[in-house]
Protein backbone atom coordinates (compact mmCIF):
# COMPACT_ATOMS: atom_id res chain seq x y z
CA UNK A 1 0.00 0.00 0.00
CA UNK A 2 1.57 3.23 -1.11
CA UNK A 3 1.67 6.19 1.17
CA UNK A 4 0.74 9.59 -0.14
CA UNK A 5 2.51 12.44 1.54
CA UNK A 6 1.96 16.13 1.09
CA UNK A 7 4.87 17.81 -0.65
CA UNK A 8 6.91 20.12 1.54
CA UNK A 9 6.20 23.82 1.14
CA UNK A 10 9.04 25.22 -0.96
CA UNK A 11 11.31 27.56 0.92
CA UNK A 12 11.66 31.07 -0.46
CA UNK A 13 14.68 31.53 -2.68
CA UNK A 14 17.58 33.78 -1.68
CA UNK A 15 16.52 36.24 -4.37
CA UNK A 16 12.96 36.40 -2.98
CA UNK A 17 14.30 36.97 0.53
CA UNK A 18 16.56 39.77 -0.66
CA UNK A 19 13.74 41.33 -2.67
CA UNK A 20 11.54 41.44 0.45
CA UNK A 21 14.44 42.89 2.41
CA UNK A 22 14.90 45.67 -0.16
CA UNK A 23 11.22 46.54 0.21
CA UNK A 24 11.53 46.76 4.00
CA UNK A 25 14.59 49.00 3.81
CA UNK A 26 13.19 51.16 1.01
CA UNK A 27 9.85 51.82 2.71
CA UNK A 28 11.53 52.68 6.01
CA UNK A 29 14.03 55.09 4.47
CA UNK A 30 11.35 56.61 2.23
CA UNK A 31 9.06 57.18 5.23
CA UNK A 32 11.78 59.14 7.04
CA UNK A 33 12.72 61.10 3.89
CA UNK A 34 9.09 61.93 3.16
CA UNK A 35 8.70 63.43 6.60
CA UNK A 36 11.49 65.90 5.86
CA UNK A 37 9.87 66.85 2.57
CA UNK A 38 6.47 67.72 4.07
CA UNK A 39 7.70 69.98 6.87
CA UNK A 40 8.07 73.08 4.68
CA UNK A 41 4.50 73.00 3.32
CA UNK A 42 3.03 72.30 6.77
CA UNK A 43 4.68 75.23 8.56
CA UNK A 44 1.92 77.76 7.67
CA UNK A 45 -0.66 75.40 9.16
CA UNK A 46 1.42 75.04 12.33
CA UNK A 47 1.74 78.81 12.65
CA UNK A 48 -2.03 79.14 12.39
CA UNK A 49 -2.77 76.22 14.73
CA UNK A 50 -0.49 77.33 17.57
CA UNK A 51 -0.33 81.09 16.97
CA UNK A 52 3.46 81.17 16.61
CA UNK A 53 5.91 83.23 14.56
CA UNK A 54 8.32 82.06 11.87
CA UNK A 55 11.21 81.60 14.32
CA UNK A 56 9.20 79.29 16.55
CA UNK A 57 7.90 77.39 13.53
CA UNK A 58 11.46 76.90 12.35
CA UNK A 59 12.19 75.00 15.55
CA UNK A 60 10.09 72.14 14.17
CA UNK A 61 12.78 71.51 11.58
CA UNK A 62 15.77 72.43 13.77
CA UNK A 63 14.81 70.08 16.62
CA UNK A 64 14.30 67.20 14.20
CA UNK A 65 17.64 67.80 12.47
CA UNK A 66 19.57 68.07 15.73
CA UNK A 67 18.04 64.94 17.27
CA UNK A 68 18.39 62.97 14.05
CA UNK A 69 22.04 63.90 13.68
CA UNK A 70 22.77 63.15 17.33
CA UNK A 71 21.09 59.74 17.28
CA UNK A 72 22.76 58.61 14.06
CA UNK A 73 26.10 57.72 15.64
CA UNK A 74 24.37 56.15 18.65
CA UNK A 75 22.04 53.93 16.61
CA UNK A 76 24.85 52.87 14.28
CA UNK A 77 27.01 52.07 17.31
CA UNK A 78 24.35 49.85 18.85
CA UNK A 79 23.68 48.13 15.53
CA UNK A 80 27.35 47.09 15.39
CA UNK A 81 27.14 45.80 18.97
CA UNK A 82 23.70 44.16 19.08
CA UNK A 83 22.75 43.45 15.47
CA UNK A 84 20.93 45.35 12.72
CA UNK A 85 17.41 44.00 13.20
CA UNK A 86 16.65 45.23 16.74
CA UNK A 87 18.15 48.66 16.12
CA UNK A 88 16.38 49.17 12.79
CA UNK A 89 13.05 48.09 14.25
CA UNK A 90 13.58 50.25 17.34
CA UNK A 91 14.35 53.25 15.09
CA UNK A 92 11.17 52.72 13.06
CA UNK A 93 9.14 52.26 16.27
CA UNK A 94 10.50 55.50 17.77
CA UNK A 95 9.71 57.31 14.53
CA UNK A 96 6.13 55.99 14.67
CA UNK A 97 5.68 56.93 18.34
CA UNK A 98 6.99 60.43 17.62
CA UNK A 99 4.60 60.77 14.67
CA UNK A 100 1.63 59.71 16.78
CA UNK A 101 2.57 62.14 19.56
CA UNK A 102 2.96 64.99 17.06
CA UNK A 103 -0.50 64.33 15.67
CA UNK A 104 -1.96 64.43 19.19
CA UNK A 105 0.13 67.36 20.49
CA UNK A 106 -2.06 70.09 22.06
CA UNK A 107 0.77 72.65 22.30
CA UNK A 108 3.99 73.66 20.56
CA UNK A 109 6.14 72.45 23.46
CA UNK A 110 4.73 68.93 23.27
CA UNK A 111 4.96 69.01 19.49
CA UNK A 112 8.67 69.87 19.69
CA UNK A 113 9.22 67.11 22.26
CA UNK A 114 7.45 64.65 19.97
CA UNK A 115 9.46 65.90 17.03
CA UNK A 116 12.61 65.13 19.01
CA UNK A 117 11.45 61.53 19.53
CA UNK A 118 10.71 61.26 15.83
CA UNK A 119 14.15 62.65 14.98
CA UNK A 120 15.90 60.15 17.26
CA UNK A 121 14.16 57.34 15.40
CA UNK A 122 14.88 58.81 11.98
CA UNK A 123 18.58 59.06 12.78
CA UNK A 124 18.96 55.29 12.90
CA UNK A 125 16.97 54.29 9.83
CA UNK A 126 19.25 55.22 6.91
CA UNK A 127 22.67 54.23 8.33
CA UNK A 128 21.45 50.88 9.64
CA UNK A 129 19.72 50.19 6.31
CA UNK A 130 22.99 50.87 4.49
CA UNK A 131 24.89 48.60 6.89
CA UNK A 132 22.34 45.82 6.24
CA UNK A 133 22.97 46.16 2.51
CA UNK A 134 26.69 45.76 3.12
CA UNK A 135 26.08 42.68 5.26
CA UNK A 136 23.59 40.86 3.05
CA UNK A 137 24.03 41.77 -0.61
CA UNK A 138 26.79 40.63 -2.90
CA UNK A 139 29.21 43.14 -4.33
CA UNK A 140 27.46 42.94 -7.70
CA UNK A 141 24.02 43.90 -6.33
CA UNK A 142 25.12 46.45 -3.75
CA UNK A 143 25.41 49.40 -6.09
CA UNK A 144 21.90 49.01 -7.49
CA UNK A 145 20.29 48.73 -4.05
CA UNK A 146 22.25 51.68 -2.66
CA UNK A 147 21.23 53.71 -5.71
CA UNK A 148 17.59 52.85 -5.05
CA UNK A 149 17.88 54.04 -1.45
CA UNK A 150 19.63 57.19 -2.62
CA UNK A 151 16.73 57.92 -4.96
CA UNK A 152 14.25 57.90 -2.05
CA UNK A 153 15.06 61.50 -1.21
CA UNK A 154 14.27 62.63 -4.74
CA UNK A 155 11.03 60.65 -4.71
CA UNK A 156 10.13 62.11 -1.32
CA UNK A 157 10.61 65.68 -2.52
CA UNK A 158 8.50 65.00 -5.61
CA UNK A 159 5.61 63.40 -3.71
CA UNK A 160 5.93 65.21 -0.36
CA UNK A 161 4.77 68.76 -1.16
CA UNK A 162 1.66 67.70 -3.18
CA UNK A 163 0.76 65.15 -0.52
CA UNK A 164 1.18 67.76 2.21
CA UNK A 165 -1.00 70.21 0.33
CA UNK A 166 -3.80 67.71 -0.27
CA UNK A 167 -3.90 66.30 3.26
CA UNK A 168 -3.59 69.70 4.94
CA UNK A 169 -6.40 71.21 2.89
CA UNK A 170 -8.75 68.22 3.32
CA UNK A 171 -8.12 66.26 6.51
CA UNK A 172 -5.82 68.66 8.38
CA UNK A 173 -2.09 68.86 9.09
CA UNK A 174 -2.15 66.19 11.81
CA UNK A 175 -2.89 63.53 9.19
CA UNK A 176 0.50 64.20 7.62
CA UNK A 177 2.00 62.47 10.65
CA UNK A 178 -0.76 59.94 11.27
CA UNK A 179 -0.13 58.34 7.87
CA UNK A 180 3.27 57.26 9.20
CA UNK A 181 1.63 54.87 11.68
CA UNK A 182 0.30 52.21 9.26
CA UNK A 183 3.46 52.48 7.15
CA UNK A 184 5.64 51.93 10.23
CA UNK A 185 3.52 48.97 11.33
CA UNK A 186 4.03 47.32 7.93
CA UNK A 187 7.79 47.91 8.15
CA UNK A 188 7.89 46.47 11.67
CA UNK A 189 6.03 43.30 10.67
CA UNK A 190 8.04 42.81 7.47
CA UNK A 191 11.28 43.73 9.20
CA UNK A 192 10.78 41.21 12.00
CA UNK A 193 10.51 38.51 9.34
CA UNK A 194 13.08 39.73 6.82
CA UNK A 195 15.91 41.55 8.55
CA UNK A 196 18.96 39.44 9.39
CA UNK A 197 19.23 38.56 13.05
CA UNK A 198 22.94 37.79 12.89
CA UNK A 199 25.10 39.71 15.32
CA UNK A 200 28.77 39.65 16.10
CA UNK A 201 30.03 36.60 17.98
CA UNK A 202 32.25 38.89 20.04
CA UNK A 203 30.76 39.83 23.41
CA UNK A 204 30.20 43.62 23.39
CA UNK A 205 32.47 45.54 25.72
CA UNK A 206 31.34 48.33 28.04
CA UNK A 207 29.31 51.12 26.49
CA UNK A 208 31.32 54.23 25.64
CA UNK A 209 29.34 56.57 27.91
CA UNK A 210 31.96 59.32 27.81
CA UNK A 211 32.09 59.24 24.01
CA UNK A 212 28.30 59.34 23.75
CA UNK A 213 28.03 62.35 26.08
CA UNK A 214 30.86 64.25 24.38
CA UNK A 215 29.48 63.55 20.90
CA UNK A 216 26.00 64.78 21.80
CA UNK A 217 27.28 68.00 23.38
CA UNK A 218 29.73 68.56 20.51
CA UNK A 219 27.00 68.21 17.89
CA UNK A 220 24.70 70.48 19.90
CA UNK A 221 27.32 73.25 20.04
CA UNK A 222 28.22 72.76 16.39
CA UNK A 223 24.61 73.01 15.21
CA UNK A 224 23.91 76.01 17.42
CA UNK A 225 27.03 77.73 16.10
CA UNK A 226 26.36 77.02 12.44
CA UNK A 227 22.63 77.76 12.51
CA UNK A 228 22.99 80.84 14.76
CA UNK A 229 19.72 79.85 16.37
CA UNK A 230 20.69 81.20 19.84
CA UNK A 231 21.52 84.57 18.24
CA UNK A 232 18.06 84.77 16.67
CA UNK A 233 16.39 83.79 19.94
CA UNK A 234 18.32 86.15 22.23
CA UNK A 235 19.54 88.95 19.96
CA UNK A 236 23.08 88.37 21.27
CA UNK A 237 26.25 87.40 19.39
CA UNK A 238 26.66 83.81 20.58
CA UNK A 239 27.54 81.73 17.52
CA UNK A 240 31.35 82.28 17.74
CA UNK A 241 31.31 80.97 21.31
CA UNK A 242 29.35 77.88 20.30
CA UNK A 243 31.77 77.17 17.45
CA UNK A 244 34.75 77.68 19.75
CA UNK A 245 33.19 75.30 22.28
CA UNK A 246 32.59 72.73 19.54
CA UNK A 247 36.27 72.95 18.55
CA UNK A 248 37.40 72.30 22.12
CA UNK A 249 34.91 69.46 22.52
CA UNK A 250 36.09 67.88 19.26
CA UNK A 251 39.69 67.87 20.50
CA UNK A 252 38.62 66.30 23.80
CA UNK A 253 36.47 63.75 21.95
CA UNK A 254 39.42 62.64 19.82
CA UNK A 255 41.61 62.16 22.90
CA UNK A 256 38.91 60.23 24.77
CA UNK A 257 37.93 58.01 21.84
CA UNK A 258 41.54 57.04 21.12
CA UNK A 259 41.66 55.47 24.57
CA UNK A 260 38.36 53.59 24.27
CA UNK A 261 38.42 49.92 23.31
CA UNK A 262 34.82 50.12 22.05
CA UNK A 263 34.52 53.73 20.99
CA UNK A 264 31.35 55.37 19.69
CA UNK A 265 33.49 57.16 17.08
CA UNK A 266 36.48 54.90 16.32
CA UNK A 267 39.29 57.30 15.42
CA UNK A 268 41.02 54.46 13.59
CA UNK A 269 38.43 54.81 10.81
CA UNK A 270 39.92 58.19 9.91
CA UNK A 271 43.39 56.66 9.65
CA UNK A 272 42.13 54.80 6.58
CA UNK A 273 42.89 57.22 3.75
CA UNK A 274 39.96 56.15 1.61
CA UNK A 275 37.48 56.51 4.48
CA UNK A 276 38.91 59.92 5.36
CA UNK A 277 38.37 61.02 1.75
CA UNK A 278 34.84 59.58 1.82
CA UNK A 279 33.93 61.69 4.84
CA UNK A 280 35.43 64.84 3.31
CA UNK A 281 33.47 64.19 0.11
CA UNK A 282 30.30 63.46 2.09
CA UNK A 283 30.66 66.88 3.68
CA UNK A 284 30.74 68.22 0.12
CA UNK A 285 27.64 66.21 -0.78
CA UNK A 286 25.80 67.82 2.13
CA UNK A 287 27.12 71.21 1.01
CA UNK A 288 25.71 70.62 -2.47
CA UNK A 289 22.33 69.63 -0.99
CA UNK A 290 22.21 72.80 1.09
CA UNK A 291 22.91 74.85 -2.02
CA UNK A 292 19.53 73.88 -3.44
CA UNK A 293 17.69 75.86 -0.77
CA UNK A 294 18.28 79.31 -2.28
CA UNK A 295 17.91 78.40 -5.97
CA UNK A 296 14.24 79.37 -5.77
CA UNK A 297 15.35 82.81 -4.55
CA UNK A 298 17.41 83.25 -7.71
CA UNK A 299 14.40 82.20 -9.77
CA UNK A 300 12.25 84.90 -8.15
CA UNK A 301 14.89 87.66 -8.19
CA UNK A 302 16.33 87.07 -11.66
CA UNK A 303 13.48 85.66 -13.73
CA UNK A 304 10.32 87.05 -12.15
CA UNK A 305 9.00 83.68 -11.01
CA UNK A 306 6.24 84.28 -8.47
CA UNK A 307 6.75 83.20 -4.88
CA UNK A 308 3.72 80.91 -5.18
CA UNK A 309 5.27 79.04 -8.11
CA UNK A 310 8.91 79.19 -7.01
CA UNK A 311 8.82 75.58 -5.83
CA UNK A 312 7.98 74.43 -9.36
CA UNK A 313 11.31 75.86 -10.53
CA UNK A 314 13.05 73.03 -8.67
CA UNK A 315 10.90 70.26 -10.15
CA UNK A 316 13.39 69.47 -12.98
CA UNK A 317 16.18 69.32 -10.39
CA UNK A 318 14.31 66.92 -8.13
CA UNK A 319 13.24 64.64 -10.97
CA UNK A 320 16.75 64.54 -12.44
CA UNK A 321 18.18 63.82 -9.00
CA UNK A 322 15.91 60.81 -8.64
CA UNK A 323 16.74 59.49 -12.13
CA UNK A 324 20.45 60.21 -11.70
CA UNK A 325 20.60 58.30 -8.44
CA UNK A 326 18.98 55.16 -9.84
CA UNK A 327 21.06 55.28 -13.04
CA UNK A 328 24.29 55.79 -11.09
CA UNK A 329 23.46 52.80 -8.90
CA UNK A 330 23.16 50.61 -11.99
CA UNK A 331 26.43 51.93 -13.44
CA UNK A 332 28.41 51.68 -10.22
CA UNK A 333 29.68 48.15 -10.86
CA UNK A 334 30.67 48.94 -14.42
CA UNK A 335 32.38 52.32 -13.93
CA UNK A 336 33.51 52.22 -10.31
CA UNK A 337 32.87 54.58 -7.42
CA UNK A 338 35.74 56.94 -8.23
CA UNK A 339 34.46 57.67 -11.73
CA UNK A 340 30.91 58.18 -10.52
CA UNK A 341 31.93 60.60 -7.76
CA UNK A 342 34.16 62.64 -10.08
CA UNK A 343 31.40 62.79 -12.69
CA UNK A 344 28.83 63.87 -10.11
CA UNK A 345 30.93 66.69 -8.67
CA UNK A 346 31.84 67.76 -12.19
CA UNK A 347 28.15 68.23 -13.03
CA UNK A 348 27.56 70.03 -9.73
CA UNK A 349 30.44 72.41 -10.51
CA UNK A 350 29.00 73.27 -13.94
CA UNK A 351 25.43 73.55 -12.63
CA UNK A 352 26.23 75.86 -9.74
CA UNK A 353 28.58 77.91 -11.94
CA UNK A 354 25.74 78.46 -14.39
CA UNK A 355 23.43 79.39 -11.50
CA UNK A 356 25.91 82.11 -10.54
CA UNK A 357 25.36 83.83 -13.92
CA UNK A 358 21.65 84.79 -13.86
CA UNK A 359 22.01 87.09 -16.87
CA UNK A 360 21.87 84.09 -19.22
CA UNK A 361 18.10 83.66 -18.89
CA UNK A 362 15.51 81.23 -17.51
CA UNK A 363 16.33 78.46 -20.00
CA UNK A 364 19.93 78.44 -18.84
CA UNK A 365 18.69 78.34 -15.24
CA UNK A 366 16.64 75.22 -16.01
CA UNK A 367 19.67 73.63 -17.70
CA UNK A 368 21.74 74.46 -14.61
CA UNK A 369 19.13 72.91 -12.34
CA UNK A 370 19.16 69.75 -14.47
CA UNK A 371 22.95 69.53 -14.15
CA UNK A 372 22.74 70.06 -10.40
CA UNK A 373 19.97 67.48 -10.12
CA UNK A 374 21.81 64.77 -12.05
CA UNK A 375 25.07 65.55 -10.24
CA UNK A 376 23.40 65.42 -6.86
CA UNK A 377 21.68 62.15 -7.74
CA UNK A 378 25.01 60.64 -8.74
CA UNK A 379 26.91 61.65 -5.58
CA UNK A 380 24.12 60.48 -3.24
CA UNK A 381 23.51 57.28 -5.22
CA UNK A 382 25.60 55.08 -2.98
CA UNK A 383 29.12 55.28 -4.44
CA UNK A 384 30.55 56.81 -1.26
CA UNK A 385 28.56 54.44 0.93
CA UNK A 386 29.85 51.51 -1.12
CA UNK A 387 33.45 52.61 -0.51
CA UNK A 388 32.72 52.89 3.21
CA UNK A 389 31.26 49.38 3.20
CA UNK A 390 34.38 48.00 1.53
CA UNK A 391 36.92 49.90 3.60
CA UNK A 392 35.42 49.69 7.09
CA UNK A 393 35.88 46.54 9.20
CA UNK A 394 32.76 44.38 9.19
CA UNK A 395 32.11 45.00 12.88
CA UNK A 396 32.18 48.79 12.30
CA UNK A 397 30.04 49.02 9.17
CA UNK A 398 27.12 50.62 10.99
CA UNK A 399 29.36 53.24 12.57
CA UNK A 400 31.04 53.99 9.24
CA UNK A 401 27.62 54.53 7.62
CA UNK A 402 26.43 56.67 10.53
CA UNK A 403 29.39 59.01 10.12
CA UNK A 404 28.37 59.55 6.50
CA UNK A 405 24.97 60.79 7.67
CA UNK A 406 26.56 63.12 10.23
CA UNK A 407 29.01 64.68 7.76
CA UNK A 408 26.19 65.04 5.24
CA UNK A 409 23.98 66.89 7.72
CA UNK A 410 26.80 69.19 8.84
CA UNK A 411 27.59 70.03 5.21
CA UNK A 412 23.96 70.95 4.54
CA UNK A 413 23.85 73.28 7.55
CA UNK A 414 27.13 74.89 6.51
CA UNK A 415 25.92 75.53 2.96
CA UNK A 416 22.69 77.20 4.05
CA UNK A 417 24.56 79.41 6.52
CA UNK A 418 27.39 80.32 4.15
CA UNK A 419 25.16 81.17 1.19
CA UNK A 420 22.88 83.28 3.38
CA UNK A 421 25.85 85.06 4.97
CA UNK A 422 27.49 85.90 1.62
CA UNK A 423 24.21 87.10 0.14
CA UNK A 424 23.35 89.21 3.20
CA UNK A 425 26.85 90.71 3.28
CA UNK A 426 26.16 92.18 -0.17
CA UNK A 427 22.66 93.41 0.62
CA UNK A 428 20.64 90.24 0.11
CA UNK A 429 20.01 90.93 -3.57
CA UNK A 430 20.76 89.10 -6.79
CA UNK A 431 24.43 90.14 -6.82
CA UNK A 432 24.98 88.64 -3.39
CA UNK A 433 23.40 85.33 -4.38
CA UNK A 434 25.38 85.31 -7.61
CA UNK A 435 28.64 85.58 -5.66
CA UNK A 436 27.42 82.98 -3.15
CA UNK A 437 26.80 80.45 -5.92
CA UNK A 438 30.16 81.23 -7.48
CA UNK A 439 31.67 80.22 -4.14
CA UNK A 440 29.45 77.12 -4.21
CA UNK A 441 30.79 76.19 -7.67
CA UNK A 442 34.38 76.59 -6.43
CA UNK A 443 33.66 74.34 -3.45
CA UNK A 444 32.29 71.66 -5.79
CA UNK A 445 35.44 71.97 -7.90
CA UNK A 446 37.49 71.44 -4.73
CA UNK A 447 35.46 68.28 -4.02
CA UNK A 448 36.14 67.06 -7.55
CA UNK A 449 39.88 67.47 -6.98
CA UNK A 450 39.64 65.62 -3.66
CA UNK A 451 37.77 62.79 -5.40
CA UNK A 452 40.81 62.25 -7.63
CA UNK A 453 42.46 60.78 -4.52
CA UNK A 454 40.04 57.84 -4.44
CA UNK A 455 41.49 54.54 -5.61
CA UNK A 456 40.73 53.42 -9.14
CA UNK A 457 39.54 49.99 -8.11
CA UNK A 458 35.80 49.33 -8.27
CA UNK A 459 34.00 50.27 -5.11
CA UNK A 460 32.22 46.96 -5.17
CA UNK A 461 35.26 44.77 -5.15
CA UNK A 462 33.99 42.96 -2.13
CA UNK A 463 33.62 43.54 1.54
CA UNK A 464 36.43 42.88 3.91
Amino acid sequence: MSQHTQPDTPLPTAEAIQSRLVQVLFVGVFMAALDSAIVGPVLPALRAAFGIDNRAAGLVSTVFSLCSMSSTALMAYFSDRHGRRPVYLASVALFAVGSLCIAAAPSLDLLLFSRAIQGIGAGGIAPVASAVIGDVFTAERRGRVLGLLGATHGMAFVLGPPLATVLTSTLGWRWLFLVNIPIALVVLVWGARSLPSKRSDVVPGPIDAAGIALTLVFLLCLVMGISRLPDSATGMLLWPWFLAASGVLLAVLVVVEKRQAHALIPIALFANRQLALVYMLTLGVGFSMGGIVFLTTIATLAYGVSVEHAGLALLPLVLCSMVGSMAAGRLLNRLGARTMVIFGFGLLTLGYLQSAVPQTGLTAFVVASVLVGIGLGVVVSGALRAIAIDEAPTNLRGTAQGLINIFNAVGTLLAVTCIGAIADFEGGGLTGFSHAYLAMALSMLAMLLIALGLTRKSSVSGAR
